[in-house]
């Protein structure tokens, strides 16, 4: 598939979509009853622009197998299950469609000291797991990197570390097209849920000068966001504290290189509508992107 400099409208979708728990919490529905909740969004999202690239996040096998199930036969999805890359755990996948993007290539990586291989790192109360996909936008011939991921909840150094080892593989990626290389003018981007605040070590990480990294909110003027500033409310639970802690990041390499990213729109969705049913406690973000 012969890659051309002809620009290419993405859009970028990602959203936790909780677990499906046997013990929820109060205000929580059970899976069956979020997840055409669940679907109805992916599908609005993604019938507004057929070049979506979908990222979810605490995926249960059985719930991926019932999200791909609803959406059209067309969808595949890459990513390992983290806790025996397999089907143990969540994932955190990227759902694509088929008739619009060939795959070329993909990898998991475990954020860890033995990244290889299903581990737990540092002080992270979990496995931890990053997704990287390799695609070809069929009809442009552009090629997009996606990286997603979900880092840990409890482990502060283990954010932080993560995030260092993230920034690492996106410096790898935009590296492998130096020189005039087959990876001249892909766009690349991370999205997933960082549970990490713009204040927390691993945001700063992320967005550090030298990363490569920008946040895909800063590029958009407040008065063009549309929707919540916060993206995860929880179940609306006394002391619960919303916070923004699922981003989207797109990635440039330094010195002006041929391919860069315009973002044109930054939004984030609503996961309770007038049933009073949460589809999750976070709610989903779409980012509007086009690789020039």
């Amino acid at each position: 598939m012969k890659q051309t400099n002809t620009p290419l409208p993405l859009r970028l979708y990602t959203h936790n979509i909780r677990y499906a728990t046997t013990h929820p919490f109060p205000h929580e529905s059970p899976w069956p009853t979020r997840l055409p909740r669940i679907v109805s969004s992916i599908i609005y999202t993604q019938h507004q622009h057929p070049s979506t690239l979908l990222c979810l996040q605490e995926v249960l096998h059985t719930q991926l197998l019932s999200i791909l199930s609803l959406l059209p036969r067309s969808y595949s999805y890459i990513g390992h299950a983290r806790d025996d890359g397999h089907e143990a755990g969540e994932y955190s996948p990227v759902i694509y469609d088929t008739a619009v993007w060939h795959l070329d290539q993909w990898r998991s990586k475990w954020l860890s000291q033995t990244p290889g291989r299903p581990s737990k790192g540092w002080d992270a109360a979990c496995i931890r797991i990053l997704t990287v996909g390799y695609f070809t936008h069929r009809e442009s011939g552009r090629q997009v990197v996606v990286l997603n991921t979900h880092l840990d909840d409890q482990g502060t150094i283990a954010r932080r570390e993560s995030a260092r080892m993230i920034v690492e593989e996106v410096r790898g990626i935009l590296g492998e097209g130096e020189g005039g290389g087959e990876g001249e003018g892909r766009g690349v981007i991370l999205a997933g849920d960082m549970n990490s605040p713009e204040g927390d070590d691993a945001y700063r990480v992320l967005t550090a000068p030298g990363s490569l990294l920008r946040d895909a909110r800063a590029d958009v003027p407040p008065e063009k966001r549309y929707g919540h500033q916060n993206t995860f409310s929880g179940f609306g639970n006394e002391g619960v504290v919303p916070q923004r802690i699922d981003f989207v990041f797109a990635a440039e390499e330094e010195g002006g290189r041929e391919a860069s990213w315009k973002i044109t729109n930054y939004s984030v969705l609503e996961n309770k509508f007038d049933d009073g049913i949460y589809s999750s406690d976070h709610r989903p973000v779409v980012v509007d992107l086009f690789l020039s």
